[in-house]
């Protein structure tokens, strides 16, 4: 079992690293998700992920003044913690493409708790 956990993490991790390299829109999914985006004039998104009970609402001050009041009340009905995005994970979502293109709010609803793939190395 734990062999194949391993094996598993492993290959998770190359997944995410394959597509950081290949760069920004090159997964089918993430260019039909801009592409619906741009067809519509969403006044905010929500991007779900699975990795940790928090909301990220935040991108280098490209956020309008009322996301934090939003990601507060958020927060709030949710139980989750209105929290910055860790650097490292900046700068590669959804979220962060659409507050930086339309400067309305946006933001990342880590809904589970399952831990990044980064997380399985050791450094």
């Amino acid at each position: 079992m734990l062999e194949e956990l391993s094996f598993r993490k492993a290959l998770e991790l190359l997944h995410h690293v394959i597509m950081l390299a290949l760069g920004p829109l090159t997964a089918p999914e993430s260019l039909a998700l801009y592409n619906f985006t741009l067809m519509h004039n969403f006044r905010l998104i929500l991007a779900y992920h699975t990795q940790g009970k928090e909301i990220y609402w935040q991108f280098q001050d490209y956020a309008p003044s009322i996301a934090k009041e939003i990601g507060e009340t958020f927060a709030e009905v949710s139980g989750y913690a209105l929290a910055d995005v860790p650097y490292t994970s900046s700068f590669a979502g959804y979220k962060d493409w659409f507050l930086q293109q339309y400067r309305r709010p946006g933001y990342t609803i880590e809904a589970g708790i399952r831990r990044q793939p980064a997380s399985y190395i050791s450094v």
